[in-house]
């Protein structure tokens, strides 16, 4: 007789709990730190005691420069950390945030390397954040060189500031990237001639979010990254004069998402047989067109969806004076009256006029006419009120305002506990903020 199974046999290389892995990594991670002389970083220790106490999985690292130096005497230093993750084959965190540090050759090497393991398990990270570190040009060159290799989704180097030739070492590694969808390079010194680097990086990635606030690019180097947004954008909406919904008109990447999760249910759904073989005929010439789109859905161009420029100096005062804001208007209005990727745009705290706001205006009523998304747009409030109140009108509402429409009507629905005598003054007064009138009661 067949011998029959007693019981549950131990599975082989069951997971280990969460716990004991940031254990593990905790430990290896004071060992190296004791070894290379230098500190443990407060914030690194914090989170990982955390994890392990609510036994949760560490997403993110922060490694950040002690509010004050004289409580460490030894440097607090990236490459302990990164030599634990890769001991530990730690594959569960997803982002890397360095603040304030100064970094030198060794630790730039290190992260670089673990960066250009693109596909492995050991490279982890898809955010990258390198905020208010000083780094040589030898490190910017590597780092630059690493980002050619890596899969990040997201890379921020806020207040770092770059010479020209260490940002084109950053601005050669970013072009031609076809999984960075998020860049933020807010006050790192910027200057008129970057503009042009940016928009070739723009045309020839994947970027979705472009942050820029707190840079000099003024006037001309703000046209430059514009000009070939504005030319797509236009030769977009002449080639398609009818736009769909947002969701069809989205960048590549999010079409891809999108239809390759509905083309995903469809197979999984079980269609009646009372299905004519009309419509299973319609649903298949649908599903061939949705491939086709998300297999074209790769190629690289300018699918910004949210761009940030304020507090750049555009205003004008530059070298081509009122010509170059003159062309820098155009191509503005342009890439506003066209583009259905943009849905989010700041140009605060930039000297534009009344003359740009007004043609601001128009492309915001050609966009709404055109059955365009809504624009959520910022600008300077230093212009006539009437401007003002109309590019607000035509643009995307603060979520200020919705709160406060929230908070309105949840007062109606407590007024509904309240006698009937009272009740009517409350439902007055929610008539006022609400713009519906209601009878008192």
């Amino acid at each position: 007789m067949p011998r029959t199974k007693g019981g549950k046999r131990k599975t082989k290389g069951a997971p280990l709990p969460i716990a004991l892995i940031l254990q593990k990594l905790l430990k290896t991670y004071e060992k190296h730190c004791a070894q290379s002389q230098t500190s443990m970083c407060p914030a690194v220790r914090r989170d990982l005691k955390s994890s392990i106490n609510s036994e949760q999985v560490l997403r993110k690292f922060m490694l950040v420069r002690p509010s004050d130096p004289r409580t460490s005497v030894l440097p607090i230093s990236l490459e302990p950390l990164l030599m634990a993750i890769r001991d530990e084959s730690y594959t569960l965190g997803k982002e890397m945030c360095i603040w304030g540090l100064r970094l030198s050759n060794p630790e730039v090497a290190r992260l670089a390397l673990l960066l250009e393991l693109k596909g492995h398990a050991i490279c982890p990270f898809t955010a990258l954040k390198i905020i208010d570190c000083k780094m040589d040009p030898w490190s910017l060159r590597r780092l630059g060189k690493a980002l050619q290799l890596c899969s990040l989704r997201s890379l921020v180097l806020d207040y770092c500031k770059f010479g020209k030739e260490e940002m084109e070492s950053v601005f050669s590694g970013l072009e031609n990237h076809q999984s960075l969808k998020g860049l933020s390079l807010r006050y790192c010194g910027l200057g008129p001639e970057s503009g042009q680097r940016l928009g070739s990086v723009v045309s020839r990635s994947a970027i979705r979010e472009l942050y820029l606030d707190g840079n000099h690019l003024q006037c001309s180097g703000a046209l430059a990254l514009l000009r070939p947004l504005a030319d797509f954008a236009e030769m977009q909406g002449t080639d398609q004069p009818a736009p769909g919904s947002p969701d069809t008109r989205g960048p590549p990447q999010l079409l891809q998402d999108n239809q390759s999760g509905s083309s995903t249910s469809n197979q999984i759904t079980k269609f009646s047989e009372a299905v004519t073989v009309k419509t299973t005929l319609e649903k298949k010439k649908r599903k061939k067109g949705i491939k086709k789109k998300a297999n074209g859905s790769t190629e690289a161009g300018p699918w910004l969806v949210k761009l940030h420029l304020a507090d750049n100096g555009i205003d004008g005062k530059g070298k081509e004076g009122a010509n170059d804001l003159l062309e820098f208007t155009h191509s503005l209005t342009c890439l506003i009256r066209h583009s259905a990727y943009l849905r989010e745009l700041d140009l605060g705290n930039n000297g534009l006029g009344e003359t740009v706001a007004v043609d601001i205006l128009g492309a915001l009523r050609a966009r709404k006419t055109g059955k365009l998304p809504v624009l959520k747009i910022t600008v300077t409030p230093q212009i006539s009120s009437d401007t003002f109140r109309g590019i607000w009108k035509n643009s995307k509402k603060s979520s200020t305002t919705s709160k406060k429409k929230k908070k309105v009507c949840l007062c109606f629905l407590m007024s509904l506990s309240v006698s009937v005598s009272h009740q009517g003054a409350l439902c007055g007064a929610w008539a006022l903020c609400c713009g519906e009138w209601h009878h008192q009661l």
